[in-house]
């Protein structure tokens, strides 16, 4: 009866999203129905990975990551693990047929945050591949359900849009991201002289990223469009709100929108939807 284990395993799934993301839980709750169980499972996986290198200071996080990549891969080889969470990644995985590469990327961008504090253009970019443009492609290889023409055509896209909202969690989290763990992720960048010019240079680059992805929403298969379109205009609006920041006070606060914006977002959104006009 592993179907009941089954149906647990991606409760967990769906109970972690909802824990840590009240954003991307609002984004998967508007996709078509058969679509939030696997992009839950793909979240769950995400966030045990990324909470190994943020979280457990108290632990071997290099120990912790490698049993988690090497249960990872024995549970998508398996077809099952005990842990719920990989037990209901592996299933969509398999179901999905996403591709090895795109899982060792993000593990291998997981593994960058256990010993590098400070990034060049390239090992940024290598970062933000791996951390959040190819999570847009396992979600993709969900969306397109094995259509790869259309897969590929979106691609391009989806890498785009992930790494916009990447580096607007970076942007967002600066302080955090370096007075918790020392890091620094903008390439040359100096926090005791961060201001206004900078976070320009910055959000320029942000805005072509957003660009671009806006392009692919528009092309998604409608039972996947509203949801990843409610993603963007979520991340839209903290990406004006940080815009509209001092740079002095981007450092001193982590910018949040509100639960009732994000009402007014959804139901902005869902009415540009119903009339077809993203």
């Amino acid at each position: 009866m592993k179907e009941v284990f089954d149906k647990v395993s991606i409760r967990c799934s769906r109970v972690t999203t909802n824990a840590y993301s009240t954003s991307f839980s609002l984004g998967i709750f508007c996709l078509a129905q058969e679509l939030r169980d696997p992009i839950y499972s793909v979240y769950g996986f995400v966030r045990f990975a990324d909470e190994i290198v943020d979280t457990f200071h108290d632990y071997n996080k290099t120990d912790l990551l490698q049993n988690f990549r090497a249960d990872t891969w024995k549970a998508i080889r398996e077809k099952i693990s005990l842990n719920p969470i990989l037990n209901s990644f592996q299933a969509t995985v398999n179901r999905f047929h996403i591709e090895d590469a795109l899982i060792e990327q993000f593990l291998k961008s997981m593994e960058m945050d256990l010993y590098k504090t400070e990034y060049t253009s390239e090992t940024l970019k290598e970062y933000i591949l791996g951390s959040a443009e190819v999570v847009g492609l396992m979600c993709l290889r969900v969306f397109t359900n094995g259509d790869h023409a259309h897969y590929e055509t979106l691609k391009p896209y989806a890498m785009r849009l992930g790494s916009a909202f990447q580096k607007i969690n970076f942007l967002r989290d600066l302080r955090a991201d370096f007075v918790g763990m020392g890091r620094t992720y903008f390439p040359g960048l100096d926090l005791q002289h961060f201001n206004d010019a900078c976070k320009k240079k910055i959000e320029e680059s942000i805005a072509e990223d957003f660009n671009q992805g806006y392009i692919g929403i528009k092309q998604l298969p409608r039972s996947a469009r509203f949801g990843v379109y409610m993603a963007y205009v979520y991340y839209l609006a903290l990406f004006k709100k940080i815009r509209n920041t001092p740079s002095e006070n981007v450092l001193q606060s982590r910018i949040r929108i509100r639960n009732r914006h994000k009402a007014r977002l959804l139901a902005y959104s869902f009415v540009k939807h119903q009339l077809n006009m993203l």
